[in-house]
C-alpha cells in the first residue's frame, strides 16, 4: 500500500494496534534541517538469507540497517532506487535515492537524500530517463511535520490538505509544483512510455484515482465509486492500472465514511485490488479477501499482481506477500517471514524484486528495511479461492462437450450430473423429488414436420428443400389468401420505421424480408438482433391480422448503393426447433431466396398472388431435471427457524442457437458471450463453498 509506515509489532498489540502502522501520514516532531549531508552506509551489509519456503527468492540482499524504509521503486535504468525513510532524529519522512545493485554486494548502499527535509514527504518515482523524479510534500503548508491523526479504538489516516506533488531534479533541485487544487494530492506513479502521473486527491469531494500529464496538466478522474482508491501503478504498457480500494457498503459504512472523509479522515478497514484500463474504464476487483490487500505491482509477465495482505492471519498481525492473477484466480503466498513484507516492486528486467520487511530487526527495536531479492519465476503453492473455482466451473460447462447445454442434448444431462455430485460434495442436502437431487418436468425438446405440411406461394407446392415451418408456428394450422408484402415487417415508433404504414395486412398472408434495411440506428449488432428477431416480426404480423408470415432473405437495396453491388450471401435457413413460451397464433414459414426474390419483385409491383400455408407439428417431448440443495439454517435460541432464501442460476442454455442467442443464423454451440454458466458457477462455488457449508 502506497503512503504507509511499518514498525515491528510485540506480540501483545491488539488489531488495532497492528493496523496503526499502516499511515499516510507522519509522526510530529521538529523540523529537519533542508540539507543535511548524505547518510554514510554501513561499511558491510548483513547476511541475509530467504526461508525454505520463499521458494521464488535466490540470493537476498538487506540494502538499508537502519530506521523506517519503504516504498522503494525502481529507476528505469534498474540502477536505482528512489524510496522514503525515517532516519536517526527525523520527525517525518523524507525522500532518498540509492545504488540498487552495486559491484560488491557485501557493502550497504550510500542514501542520498532528495527532498529538503521540510515537512512529511511521501511516495516517490522517477520519471522516463532517470534525470527527474516525482513525490508528494507537505512543505508548502509548512515546515514541520503535519500533525498525527487523533489516536482512538480505529486506526485513521490523514488526509493532509498540504500535501501536493511536486518533480525535480534527480538530485532534488529544481522543485515543481504539479497539483493546486484545494485538497489531498499524493500517492502519485508514473507511467513509462510518456511520463504521464496516475495519482489520488479529493479535490472532488471523494478519495479518487486521477491521471494527469507530466508537467500537471490535463487532469482527468479516473474512478467515482464511493470509497478510497488509491496507491495505482501502470503496467509496462501503460494499457492498464492496478490499484486499492476499499468500498463502504451503503447505510452506516458509508455515512461514517463521509463524515470521516469530512474531517479529512479515512479508516482503511479493508481493502480489495482492482484492475481498470488507463482510463479507468471496465474497472474490475480482483481480490475479495477481506483484509488489509495494498501495494499491488505487476508481475513481468503482465499477468499476474504481487501484492501485501494480512489475510490469513486471524489476528491481522502478520502482513506477507502475495501473488493472484489479473482475474483473481491463482493466489499464491510468496513470502513467509515473522511481522511485515510490503511494497513489492520489479525491476525493470524482471530479474529483480525490492521489498520492504522487518524480517531482520532486531527484537525491541522498530525499524523497517529494503531488501532485494533475486527472483525465481517457477514453483509455489496455489491458493484456491472462489473465483479460481468459478473459473473452473464455468470451463467445465461451457466446454464444447456440453454443447452449448440446449434442452434434449447429452451436454445438459451431463451437467446436471456434474451438478449433482458438486452439491452433495460441499455438504447440502438433496431438497428434489422423493429425497433426491432432481426435479423434474418435462419439456418439449424436438418439433418435426408431419405429412400435409404445404406452403404454395401461387406457383404450386414447394419442395421440403426450400422452405421450413420455424419453431413459433401452432402445431396445426392453415391459411389461404392474398399475399401482401411489408417490406422488413418492422414497427417501432422509436425507430421512424413503420413497414405496414398503408397496409392492410387483415386476412393475409404477408411477406417480409429476414433481418434489418441499411439504417443509422440499427448499425449495433443488439438492435439487428431486436428488430431482425423473425417472431417479433411474427407477433407484429398477428397484430396487423395477418393470416400467416412468409420470411424471404432477400436484401433491400439501398437507393445510394452503386448499380452494380451484389447483395450478401443468403443466410442459412433457421431450423425448426422448439422456442418456448407460446406460439405466434400464425403459421410462420422461411423460404429460400430463389423462391422468394422474384416473388418480393412482382409484391413490389402490386401483382395479385393467392398462396396457402399449412403447417402440421409433432412436438416430441423428454424429461428435464432441475438441480435442488438445501442447507439448513440454525434456529436463534429460543427462537424460530429464520424461514427460508432461496439462491438460483438455471444451468441450461441455448444449445446450438436459435432467435435468443446474440448469432441466432449460427448452427455453433453458443459458449461463450450469452452463456449461463457464470451464474451457475457462483452460486455453486461461491455461496456454497465447502468452508461456508461447514459454518
Amino acid at each position: 500500500m502506497r503512503t504507509m509506515r511499518l514498525v515491528p509489532l510485540p506480540s501483545q498489540l491488539s488489531v488495532a494496534a497492528l493496523l496503526a502502522i499502516i499511515s499516510t501520514g507522519c509522526a510530529a516532531g521538529a523540523p529537519v534541517s533542508p540539507t543535511p549531508p548524505p547518510v554514510a552506509a554501513a561499511p558491510s551489509a548483513p547476511p541475509a538469507k530467504p526461508l525454505p519456503e520463499e521458494v521464488h527468492f535466490g540470493a537476498l540482499r538487506q540494502l538499508t540497517t537502519e530506521g523506517e524504509n519503504a516504498e522503494a521503486y525502481w529507476s528505469f535504468d534498474g540502477k536505482q532506487l528512489i524510496l522514503q525513510a525515517r532516519r536517526g532524529d527525523e520527525g517525518c519522512d523524507r525522500i532518498y535515492r540509492m545504488p540498487a545493485l552495486g559491484p560488491d554486494p557485501t557493502r550497504l548502499p550510500v542514501m542520498t537524500p532528495v527532498s529538503s527535509g521540510k515537512g512529511a514527504t511521501t511516495c516517490s518515482y522517477f520519471f522516463p530517463g532517470d534525470q527527474e523524479v516525482l513525490y508528494a510534500s507537505t512543505h508548502l503548508g509548512g515546515d514541520a511535520c503535519p500533525p498525527k491523526p487523533p489516536h482512538g479504538k480505529d486506526y485513521l489516516w490523514a488526509l493532509y490538505d498540504s500535501y501536493d506533488i511536486f518533480k525535480a531534479k534527480a538530485d532534488g533541485s529544481g522543485v515543481v509544483r504539479l497539483t493546486e487544487t484545494t485538497g489531498y494530492d499524493a500517492e502519485a506513479t508514473v507511467c513509462a512510455k510518456d511520463g504521464s502521473i496516475v495519482f489520488t486527491s479529493t479535490r472532488d469531494g471523494d478519495i479518487d484515482l486521477y491521471r494527469m500529464d507530466r508537467d500537471g496538466k490535463n487532469v482527468k478522474r479516473l474512478t467515482s465509486l464511493p470509497g478510497y482508491d488509491g496507491g495505482a501503478f501502470f503496467n509496462a504498457d501503460c494499457s492498464r492500472i492496478v490499484w486499492r480500494a476499499s468500498r463502504p457498503r451503503p447505510g452506516k459504512e458509508l455515512d461514517e465514511f463521509r463524515e470521516l472523509l469530512g474531517k479529512r479522515l479515512v479508516k482503511p478497514g479493508k481493502l480489495e485490488l482492482w484492475v481498470a484500463n488507463a482510463d479507468g474504464s471496465d474497472a474490475q476487483q480482483i481480490t475479495w479477501l477481506d483484509a488489509a490487500s495494498f501495494a499491488p505491482y505487476w508481475h513481468p509477465s503482465q499477468r499476474r499482481i504481487l501484492f501485501s495482505s494480512n489475510q490469513g492471519d486471524p489476528k491481522g498481525r502478520e502482513f506477507d506477500l502475495w501473488a493472484v492473477n489479473v482475474d483473481g484466480t491463482g493466489l499464491e503466498r510468496v513470502t513467509f517471514a515473522k511481522g511485515f513484507d510490503g511494497f513489492p516492486m520489479f525491476s525493470p528486467d524482471g530479474k529483480h524484486l525490492a521489498f520492504s520487511s522487518n524480517r531482520a530487526t532486531p527484537p525491541g527495536k522498530h525499524d523497517t528495511n529494503v531488501f532485494l531479492a533475486e527472483w525465481i519465476d517457477a514453483g509455489g503453492a496455489r491458493v484456491e479461492t472462489a473465483a479460481d473455482r468459478v473459473k473452473a466451473d464455468v470451463s467445465w460447462l461451457a466446454d464444447p462437450a456440453r454443447e452449448g447445454r440446449g434442452l434434449g442434448t447429452k451436454g445438459l444431462e451431463e451437467s446436471g450430473a456434474w451438478l449433482e455430485k458438486q452439491l452433495s460434495s460441499i455438504g447440502l442436502a438433496p431438497a428434489g423429488d422423493l429425497g433426491a437431487f432432481r426435479q423434474k418436468f418435462t419439456v418439449v425438446t424436438e418439433l418435426k414436420t408431419e405429412a400435409g405440411t404445404k406452403v404454395d406461394l401461387g406457383s404450386g407446392a414447394l419442395g421440403d428443400q426450400d422452405f421450413v415451418v420455424l419453431g413459433y408456428s401452432p402445431e396445426k394450422a392453415s391459411a389461404k389468401g392474398q399475399l401482401a408484402f411489408a417490406g422488413y415487417g418492422i414497427t417501432a415508433t422509436e425507430l421512424g420505421i413503420d413497414d405496414y404504414a398503408g397496409l392492410n395486412a387483415k386476412g393475409k398472408i404477408v411477406v417480409v424480408r429476414r433481418f434489418v434495411p441499411e439504417h443509422d440506428k440499427l448499425k449495433t449488432p443488439e438492435a439487428q438482433r431486436r428488430y431482425g428477431d423473425i417472431r417479433r416480426k411474427a407477433w407484429t404480423a398477428k397484430q396487423k391480422g395477418a393470416a400467416a408470415l412468409v420470411v424471404v432473405d432477400v436484401p433491400e437495396k439501398p437507393a445510394s448503393a452503386p448499380p452494380d453491388r451484389k447483395p450478401p450471401q443468403e443466410a442459412k435457413l433457421p431450423p425448426l426447433q422448439p422456442e418456448g413460451y407460446s406460439d405466434a397464433g400464425l403459421p410462420v414459414v422461411a423460404v429460400k431466396r430463389a423462391i422468394g426474390a422474384p416473388l418480393v419483385e412482382k409484391l413490389a409491383k402490386k401483382a395479385t398472388i393467392t398462396a396457402s400455408v399449412v403447417v402440421k407439428l409433432a412436438t416430441i417431448k423428454g424429461e428435464a431435471f432441475n438441480v435442488v440443495g438445501r442447507l439448513a439454517a440454525e434456529p436463534k435460541t429460543g427462537g424460530k427457524l429464520p424461514g427460508v432464501l432461496v439462491i438460483g442460476a438455471h444451468y441450461d442454455h441455448l444449445g446450438h442457437g436459435g432467435r435468443h442467442s446474440l448469432a441466432p443464423q449460427s448452427s455453433d454451440p453458443h459458449l461463450g458471450a450469452d452463456d449461463n454458466a457464470s451464474g451457475t458457477a457462483v452460486v455453486r462455488s461461491s455461496c456454497c463453498s465447502p468452508a461456508r457449508s461447514r459454518a
